[in-house]
């Protein structure tokens, strides 16, 4: 069973429905061997009792008539079929009969009734078109047919039996559904709070009550969420330390470069490094920047991006081609959302030249994703360079992380793509790279 369970296929659905229908499935089944099983227990007995109340009544009924006086009977067998819904007719040979059903139960009847009255004793469902439960009896050598409700002698219905399954199969079902809610909440709880802390945002302290179970994982998830948080806030501090330590010396450098006595080439060359170098600590306090929620607002994303692209044109490495649909609104951060833009193109700019050329031809679109409802956007970006390596493309957006090919040709600190992500997830985004059918790296980012 175990491994049966294991090979199956579920569908795509949550475990409170694999729960809810795993524990429908066995009350259902234990249900139908229940009734079952019932029913083959309790047919024996309830033959007897109603072939003992059959025969009684058989029993009293030819007593009755065979003591009165002829003149009574009439009187009798009207008053018995007044107060009891008993009939007595002459059995005649050519009565039209037709006989009971041969069911298990009715053969458990039959046989206790032949016991009691005799294996003479004969047995129809009607007598010549008249319903009911006939069995005859004998008073000397005259044969009677004595005719029974079919209510008095019949189980438990179809309809009673659906009826009471269907309100105990409600009953449990309502049943199963509290206890797979009780089971799968606090599981949804962490599996919530899970998705908001890899979004980078701070999801609310789980609740540390319930089973033994529970409350240790949501104890244990909570101190690795103030863990988290106090690692963040640490490396945050550290990473300002290091630049306020680093950049005065910088700036110190800057300042004796431009007053020493160099070569233009010696000058422009030790700039270059020390701009790299304050670029490359820029980076880094990016990545581990934090956004606060209250400062996202509605933001321009068509003005934003235009203003961006607008900025790297007065390049002369770069050429842009755009398609951006006007007044595309966002919630997000301006200040964020721009550097993003910055990050995608600058690194189009360093690694994505056109092959035997010294510029870099970068497309930039931006549309709904549903066009119809104007919900949702789709932001790509394109450059016409030699791409990076497949295998390379699942780490790339790991901090620190530089392609082969694509970063050989600069320098870096590997986090640009690495902000790009955690910029996109902070706005509820989603990004993809790729490598374009027709040559060069793709960006796609979906708000």
């Amino acid at each position: 069973m175990r491994s049966y369970l294991n090979s199956f296929e579920w569908p795509k659905s949550g475990l409170f429905w694999r729960t809810f229908f795993l524990l429908a499935l066995l009350v259902m089944s234990s249900m139908a061997v229940w009734f079952a099983s019932f029913r083959m227990v309790e047919r024996a007995p309830r033959a007897q009792q109603i072939a003992a109340q059959i025969s009684s009544i058989v029993t009293i009924t030819r007593a009755a008539l065979t003591h009165s006086a002829p003149d009574k009977r009439r009187e009798l067998l009207f008053d018995l079929a007044s107060n009891d819904g008993i009939r007595v007719y002459l059995l005649e040979e050519t009565d039209d009969i037709e006989s009971q059903d041969r069911t298990p139960a009715f053969d458990e009847l039959r046989v206790s009734i032949q016991k009691k009255l005799g294996t003479h004793t004969r047995f129809a469902k009607k007598m010549n078109g008249v319903g009911g439960f006939w069995v005859s009896f004998e008073i000397d050598d005259d044969r009677y047919w004595l005719r029974l409700d079919q209510e008095r002698i019949e189980q438990a219905t179809g309809i009673q039996v659906l009826g009471w399954a269907a309100i105990t199969l409600f009953l449990t079902l309502i049943g199963a559904a509290i206890i797979s809610k009780l089971i799968n909440d606090p599981l949804a709880r962490i599996s919530v709070a899970a998705r908001m802390l890899a979004k980078g945002k701070q999801p609310r302290p789980l609740p540390e009550k319930g089973p033994k179970e529970i409350r240790e994982t949501n104890s244990s998830f909570n101190q690795m969420m103030d863990d988290l948080e106090r690692i963040d806030l640490d490396r945050t501090i550290i990473l300002a330390g290091i630049s306020h330590d680093l950049r005065t010396p910088l700036a110190r450098m800057q300042l004796e470069v431009e007053m020493a006595n160099l070569s233009d080439e010696s000058r422009q060359g030790m700039q270059s490094d020390l701009g790299q170098m304050d670029e490359i600590i820029g980076q880094f306090l990016d990545y581990a920047k934090p956004i606060d929620a209250a400062t996202l607002n509605q933001v321009d994303l068509s003005d934003l991006l235009l203003r961006v692209i607008e900025e790297f044109s007065r390049l002369t490495d770069v050429q842009i081609n755009s398609s951006i649909l006007p007044d595309m609104w966002i919630n997000g951060n301006a200040i964020e959302l721009k550097r993003l833009f910055n990050n995608i193109i600058e690194n189009a700019r360093r690694y994505g030249k056109t092959s035997g050329t010294n510029l870099a031809n970068i497309d930039v679109q931006c549309e709904y994703r549903n066009k119809e409802k104007k919900q949702g956007f789709i932001i790509s970006l394109r450059d016409y360079g030699n791409g990076v390596n497949e295998e390379d493309l699942s780490r790339l957006l790991r901090p620190f992380t530089r392609g082969d090919v694509s970063r050989s040709q600069a320098n870096g600190s590997g986090l640009g793509l690495a902000i790009v992500e955690k910029i996109t997830q902070r706005h509820d985004g989603t990004l993809r790279i790729s490598n374009h059918s027709n040559g060069g790296f793709v960006v796609t980012i979906f708000l």
